[in-house]
């Protein structure tokens, strides 16, 4: 057996604000507890909320660790009292509430998943936030079935890319929105019927063109919105009949301008949402085992595929911070540990 060592390097917010503000730093090695698994680091996704910890507005749940992170993918070194889903040497990814930004992180067992053999550990690093986010919002709260259609907001991003894949693999009639040629050019390779660039075209005119004549009069079924503020109205009008708005975030502010309920009560929609962070590990679980069941079959034939961006050096992650609030990236940031 690997003899462990005490410390490890992860990386602090030393100060809120700036990427510059990600440290490099010594910590001692954490330690199981129970249900719990050590992983050996090979590589942490770099996710918004991340991001938000950094600038200070979004801070860890009870009892996570203070060090950002929330995905990993490495090998199980050591396992905690009552675990018997993982062994060591498991090559596994998993979602965790903090602490993916070092070489060794503490996750739940009941949310590790295998690794695909086709997939690198940089890839599987990066699946566990966005599929988790993705499987729960569009799949458990909006519901999507095949035959249906859905509008997916911030399609190139890693959390669009994956939504996108996924609602095809289900049979879906996919839209999106992206902020260039490329990004667009991206979210239709992968899978997007149309993908309409927001900084030339009104995205709620395109869908009211696509879809006229529907079964529903028209709209889509679902929508999936990481942006929120003035998105609100135009989402509304986008829905169809027993549409399903999908809220997981709101980089345009949480309030709405100009409200109007009766739109909600005509068409009869749902607007609802979710986070994903503070939930139970129990509640996580069930999330975890439909993917398992689900979508991972997927993942290992190929049908489904990561899309990478750029990976950075562990103790580069100011600089993959950097990558992401520039907002160039096409899928994926990911942190390599050597």
């Amino acid at each position: 057996m690997t003899t462990l060592p005490e410390n490890m390097t992860a990386i602090e917010i030393a100060e809120f604000g700036p990427p510059e503000g990600l440290r490099p730093a010594r910590r001692p090695l954490p330690q199981p507890g129970q249900g719990e698994v050590l992983i050996k680091v090979a590589a942490a996704g770099v996710n918004r909320p991340d991001v938000m910890q950094r600038t200070g507005n979004y801070p860890p749940p009870p009892g996570a660790p203070d060090t950002p992170g929330l995905e990993v993918a490495g090998e199980v070194v050591q396992t905690g009292p009552g675990v018997d889903s993982q062994s060591l040497g498991d090559r596994v990814c998993a979602l965790v509430a903090g602490g993916g930004y070092a070489e060794y992180c503490l996750a739940p067992a009941a949310l590790c998943l295998p690794v695909p053999n086709n997939l690198s550990m940089a890839e599987a690093a990066g699946l566990p936030e966005t599929f988790f986010t993705v499987w729960t919002n569009v799949f458990q709260r909006g519901r999507l079935r095949g035959g249906e259609s859905i509008l997916i907001h911030g399609g190139s991003s890693g959390i669009g890319t994956t939504a996108i894949q996924l609602a095809k693999a289900f049979g879906a009639r996919v839209f999106a929105t992206a902020g260039n040629g490329d990004k667009c050019q991206a979210c239709e390779k992968l899978g997007a019927e149309r993908a309409i660039n927001y900084q030339e075209e009104n995205f709620a005119d395109v869908i009211a063109e696509a879809t006229a004549g529907g079964e529903n009069g028209g709209g889509v079924d679902v929508i999936l919105d990481m942006v929120g503020g003035d998105y609100f109205n135009p989402n509304i009008a986008s829905l169809a009949m027993e549409g399903r708005l999908v809220q997981i975030a709101t980089l345009r502010g949480p309030k709405v301008p100009d409200f109007n309920i009766l739109p909600i009560m005509m068409k009869r929609l749902t607007v609802t949402g979710s986070t994903l962070r503070p939930r139970t590990v129990a509640q996580k679980a069930v999330i975890a085992d439909e993917l398992r069941g689900q979508v991972w079959p997927l993942l290992q034939t190929g049908a489904v595929v990561p899309v990478m961006d750029q990976t950075f050096p562990l103790a580069d992650a100011a600089a993959a911070h950097t990558r992401m609030e520039g907002g160039e990236h096409i899928g994926k940031i990911v942190l390599t540990v050597s």
